[in-house]
């Protein structure tokens, strides 16, 4: 009878879990509650004093299961290529150490499949909680990948690196929270047979840029005010007129039908 109700009592845990996760994921921490955490968990409100204590205590527990081993393997493995490559790799291979065990987790059986979307809603989730416990937890974190990442850019004043970085984590972010993993998969093989280098290649393509193109040099500058002239001067003519179609707009082949399936919103 008490390995039953044991049983009972973990199952209850364990939905509670999920259900906050799936909610957290979909919703983001202030817009989802304990009744719909206990509702989705078929589970009451006393059963979440009774296994966590509070809403906080509950996403304490959810973040440090599903993330504090990721932490310590993103470490590991940067330590290892630290003495494997002394001299560095460049800021695409260190994207690469803090994406790859990500990556290798959300492929795994149990937990896999929603991995990379709750990595991305705790990077972009604003809620003074979540801010809490990431500055609580990820700060050694961040202090070592920052490091690593000013050895590789030597040039960057340090301010214009963390500026950088923290645009290309949140783009980053925002394509994980957007995507679940079998669906960037492929996007990013767009129909063709990749292995999972050449697409986490791609990935880091998108966003190691962030960190190397040049800031604001002449020629963009002169070249945005150039459009920004030409804007006023828009926009003066359309208050005076309402401009008439000047033909029919042809869409690259691929973005109608991205368009249709909601991927790419204008």
């Amino acid at each position: 009878m008490t390995a039953t109700l044991r049983n009972g009592a973990g199952d209850t845990r364990k939905r509670l879990l999920e259900a906050a996760e799936s909610l957290f994921i979909e919703c983001g921490y202030e817009a989802m509650s304990l009744r719909q955490i206990t509702a989705k968990a078929h589970a009451n409100l006393a059963a979440v004093n009774y296994h966590f204590g509070s809403k906080e205590a509950l996403m304490q527990e959810l973040l440090s299961q599903r993330l504090d081993r990721l932490n310590l393997e993103r470490l590991q493995l940067l330590s290892n290529c630290e003495k494997q490559w002394p001299d560095g790799l460049g800021p695409a291979a260190v994207f690469g150490m803090l994406f790859i065990p990500a990556f290798r987790i959300s492929h795994e059986s149990v937990g896999g499949k929603s991995f990379m979307r709750l990595l991305g809603r705790v990077y972009s989730d604003r809620s003074p909680f979540i801010l809490s416990y990431l500055q609580e937890h990820y700060r050694p974190i961040f202090g070592r990948f920052f490091e690593a990442f000013s050895r590789t850019l030597p040039q960057l004043p340090r301010n214009e690196l963390g500026l950088r970085l923290h645009f290309g984590l949140k783009a980053l972010s925002g394509i994980l929270a957007g995507e679940d993993m079998q669906k960037l998969i492929d996007d990013l093989s767009m129909g063709e047979t990749i292995n999972d280098g050449e697409l986490l290649a791609r990935l880091i393509s998108l966003i190691s840029p962030i960190l190397t193109a040049p800031f604001g040099s002449p020629e963009q500058i002169r070249v945005i005010e150039q459009v920004l002239e030409l804007d006023n001067a828009t926009a003066v003519a359309s208050r005076d007129a309402v401009a008439e179609p000047t033909g029919e707009l042809h869409a690259a082949p691929g973005v109608l039908e991205w368009l249709k399936e909601g991927r790419l919103a204008l």
